[in-house]
C-alpha cells in the first residue's frame, strides 16, 4: 500500500478539531467521512499503539490514499453506516468521532469529479462513483418543480424557479455533459458581481441530492449516541448552513428539528452537551490561506 499523499485533503481548523477530540494514546477513534488524508495522520500520530482509528468514506481515492498501519482501518462505505461497520469491526463504543463533511480538497481539485466549475470535466459529482446517478442524470431528467426544489432545499438558490426554467429550456437544445456547459448556460442568471457564489450554490444543490448528503448526516447524528461511549467527543465540521443548523439542533437538543425532549421532571435526554457556545470559525490568516476554512463550523460536544 502506497503512502498516503501530504496534500491529498489540506484539513481546515485541525487544532481546534484535535483538541476538541480529547485524543487518548489508547483510545479509538473514527472520522466520518474520512481516508488517508486530512486529519487521519494528525490523529494517528496522537495514538499509542494501542490506540485505533478508523475512516469511513465511499470515496475510492481516499481508499487508494489509505496509509500501511496497523492502527487504521478504512472502509469504503458510506458514513450513515459507520455503526454497522464499527459493531462488525468490534470497535464500538468508539471515545470520539470527528465528521469532516462536504468535499475533500483532493476532489474540487480533480477536474473529472465534476465538483467544481473551475474545470470544464463531465457532470458527475458521486462521492462514490460506483453507484447513483450523476449530476448530469439529476439536470437532464428531473422536471422543473424538483430541479427547483433541490436548487431551493439544498443550494438556497434565489429565483429557484427561474433557474430551474432555464435549465429546463437549455437541456431542451441538448442535454447537459458537462460542468462547462451547465456553467455557461448559467452565467446570464447570476447577478453581476456574484458569478462565482451563485454558481457554487447551484454545484452544492446538485452535489448534496446526487449524494444525498443530509439524509447520510441525519442518520450519522441519530446513531452517534450509539457510537461515542459516555464521556466521549462528537466534532462536525460543516460548511453550509443546513449542516450546521442539523448538527446545532442535535448537539443542543438531541433532536434534527431543534425540540429538545424532556423526562417527567423537567431534566433534558439529549445525549450530547455542546462544549461552545457557538460554532468555532477559522481565523483570518488560515481563511487566507485556505479558502474552504471560510465557510467551516466546527462544532462539538461531551456524550453524557
Amino acid at each position: 500500500m502506497t503512502q498516503p499523499q501530504a496534500t491529498y485533503h489540506e484539513p481546515v481548523l485541525l487544532n481546534e478539531c484535535l483538541q476538541a477530540l480529547a485524543i487518548k494514546p489508547d483510545g479509538r477513534f473514527v472520522a466520518a467521512p474520512g481516508g488517508g488524508g486530512g486529519p487521519s495522520l494528525p490523529i494517528r500520530k496522537l495514538l499509542g499503539p494501542r490506540g485505533a482509528l478508523a475512516a469511513v468514506g465511499g470515496d475510492a481515492d481516499a481508499r487508494h490514499n489509505a496509509p500501511a498501519d496497523e492502527r487504521f482501518t478504512f472502509v469504503p462505505s458510506d458514513y450513515r453506516w459507520v455503526r454497522n461497520h464499527l459493531r462488525f469491526m468490534g470497535l464500538l463504543p468508539v471515545d470520539g468521532m470527528l465528521a469532516d463533511l462536504g468535499v475533500s480538497s483532493h476532489q474540487f481539485d480533480t477536474a473529472g469529479r465534476g465538483f467544481s466549475f473551475r474545470f470544464d470535466a463531465p457532470l458527475d459529482m458521486r462521492m462514490n462513483q460506483r453507484a447513483g446517478r450523476t449530476a448530469a442524470d439529476l439536470v437532464n431528467t428531473l422536471d422543473e418543480q424538483a430541479l427547483a426544489r433541490v436548487l431551493r432545499n439544498y443550494g438556497e438558490v434565489e429565483q429557484a424557479p427561474k433557474v430551474a426554467r432555464r435549465l429546463v429550456q437549455a437541456r431542451a437544445e441538448r442535454a447537459f455533459e458537462t460542468t462547462g456547459e451547465l456553467a455557461e448556460a448559467l452565467r446570464p442568471m447570476a447577478r453581476r458581481g456574484d458569478e462565482h457564489g451563485f454558481l457554487a450554490q447551484v454545484f452544492q444543490a446538485l452535489r448534496i441530492a446526487v449524494n444525498d448528503e443530509l439524509s447520510s448526516l441525519a442518520q450519522l447524528l441519530r446513531e452517534s449516541a450509539e457510537v461515542v461511549r459516555p464521556g466521549g467527543r462528537l466534532v462536525v465540521l460543516s460548511y453550509h448552513s443546513l449542516e450546521d443548523r442539523m448538527v446545532k439542533n442535535w448537539m443542543r437538543a438531541g433532536d434534527l428539528g431543534g425540540l429538545e425532549e424532556k423526562d417527567m421532571y423537567g431534566n433534558s435526554r439529549r445525549p450530547f452537551k455542546p462544549l461552545h457556545a457557538k460554532a468555532v470559525q477559522a481565523g483570518e490568516q488560515e481563511q487566507l490561506d485556505n479558502p474552504r476554512a471560510r465557510s467551516a463550523r466546527l462544532r462539538a460536544a461531551q456524550r453524557q
